[in-house]
């Protein structure tokens, strides 16, 4: 049986949501650590409010086109990534078996496990097509904006205080919508210069206006708003648009951008993940960080990300989270401290989280965070307020996206359509060659251009210090 990478994927930081990837690759993608990153500071450069540049698109450079001899993305030409009007609601519903491992499966994963040794680093480690999922990891990392109503609430916060446990509440709920099932399965790992864009049009009175002080707010969204909404377009919404982008293969990286010019809002990110073998789990450190901008309010908000554990690997594989993450911004003196636990050998819940949100100038606590990731979370605040969200009740707004008929060749829906439809036909063998077409272009490319010492340049992002900067954003402007 043929075998690829395999990625045993957490909840990202959507660009911000944590996604935690374990990475295993076969021989032809083994020179490098699996990566997911998230930008570091901008070297020091102040966030600074005015005028707003929409994301940027190209004329297509596909990763897959023959027609240059040295594949190199074109600069943006101005134009936006993907206008409005040719997106189309995402009704694509992805739903993963979860059966876990059938016997004869179990038996190839025994013949690898066979071969490791505890700690042992994972990146060249060859495992099997069957865990295949049905979206590329650029799409993964989308989907942790399931949720760009709470995204948006956080510039609309009255005070520094409200607006960070604003963020924390963002994230702490953004981890559930990304993974589509309980098993973890690997989605499709990017090839070079692939690239996803989707965007998401926000009712206005969904995203919570500024809170008076002594002002409860609600305990959940409006229970008769279905979990899955779609918006109405046209002035009644606010408009979030993201773009990630394969920008490096050897190590593996992605970029990652999400910008709301009309909020004067914008994330950046990329993150590098090291996996290693655990006995009967994976074990993935994700190293990086991710900045969130506040123009209006000249507000930047470092965070950090958690490890992720790939559990039971031999029966029903699942994905917890572990560890401390943190959030700062330095301006306000505000900063979170996130712990995700794991659960214990004996007894405790799985998928818990307990937060503190803090004022550091006073050593004030001003707000708790107890419950599940995926589940229930309270928030406790100094005043003694409390509120409960419960993370499968809030309603998702469905992602817009070109039709694929529509999409540039190297945007992952397009260039992966052939292994998904095999997938959801049950055909392994021919998702498997696919798969292998695509693999086997993207070597030859890369012998190519190493014979013409011609090293690839990314369409929408830029490498600068440790990490990648998308070309053109919000905080760029001025």
């Amino acid at each position: 049986m043929k075998t690829v990478d395999l990625i045993c994927q957490c909840p990202p930081l959507n660009v911000f949501s944590i996604q935690l990837v374990v990475t295993i690759s076969s021989a032809s993608f083994a020179d490098g650590v699996p990566v997911w990153t998230v930008p570091k500071s901008h070297s020091g450069e102040r966030v600074k409010n005015g005028g707003l540049t929409p994301l940027f698109s190209a004329e297509p450079s596909p990763a897959l086109k023959k027609t240059s001899p040295v594949q190199t993305a074109e600069q943006p030409s101005g134009l936006e990534v993907s206008s409005s009007n040719e997106e189309v609601t995402d009704m694509e519903e992805i739903k993963e078996e979860d059966l876990g491992v059938l016997d004869d499966q179990r038996g190839i994963i025994l013949h690898l496990l066979s071969q490791l040794k505890l700690g042992m680093d994972l990146t060249r480690v060859v495992l099997p097509t069957f865990i295949l999922e049905k979206r590329s990891l650029l799409e993964m990392y989308a989907n942790f904006m399931a949720h760009p109503d709470m995204f948006l609430s956080i510039t609309a916060g009255a005070t520094a205080e409200d607006r960070i446990v604003r963020f924390v509440e963002y994230y702490l709920t953004a981890f559930h919508e990304g993974r589509k099932g309980a098993v973890a399965k690997k989605p499709y790992n990017p090839v070079l210069g692939e690239t996803f864009h989707c965007s998401w049009e926000v009712p206005r009175d969904n995203v919570r206006p500024l809170r008076s002080q002594g002002q409860k707010e609600p305990a959940s969204r409006d229970p008769k708003n279905p979990p899955h909404q779609d918006a109405p377009s046209g002035a009644g919404c606010y408009r979030v648009s993201f773009i990630s982008e394969q920008v490096s293969h050897h190590p593996p990286v992605s970029g990652f951008y999400c910008e709301c010019p009309e909020k004067s809002m914008c994330v950046s990110a990329h993150v590098w993940t090291r996996s290693k073998f655990l006995g009967m789990s994976i074990g993935v450190s994700m190293i990086g960080e991710g900045t969130l901008c506040l123009l209006e309010h000249d507000e930047e908000y470092v965070f950090t990300l958690p490890c992720a554990y790939a559990r039971s690997i031999l029966t029903v594989p699942w994905v917890e989270l572990g560890g401390k993450v943190t959030i700062n911004c330095a301006k306000s003196g505000y900063s979170a401290t996130v712990t995700f636990h794991t659960k214990p050998f004996y007894g405790g819940k799985v998928h818990r989280v307990t937060a503190e949100v803090k004022h550091n100038p006073t050593n004030t606590i001003v707000c708790k965070v107890q419950g599940e990731w995926n589940g229930t979370l309270e928030f406790t605040y100094s005043s003694g307020e409390t509120k409960v969200i419960d993370t499968a009740k809030l309603p998702i707004i469905k992602k817009k996206l070109r039709p694929v008929e529509k999409q540039e060749r190297n945007e992952s829906r397009r260039l992966w359509q052939h292994v998904t439809k095999s997938l959801k036909e049950g055909n392994i063998d021919k998702a498997t060659e696919h798969k292998h077409r695509l693999e086997e272009h993207q070597r030859g490319e890369e012998r190519q251009r190493t014979a013409e010492n011609s090293p690839w340049t990314p369409k929408y992002f830029s490498k600068e210090g440790d990490g990648w900067i998308y070309n053109n954003p919000l905080w760029k402007s001025h």
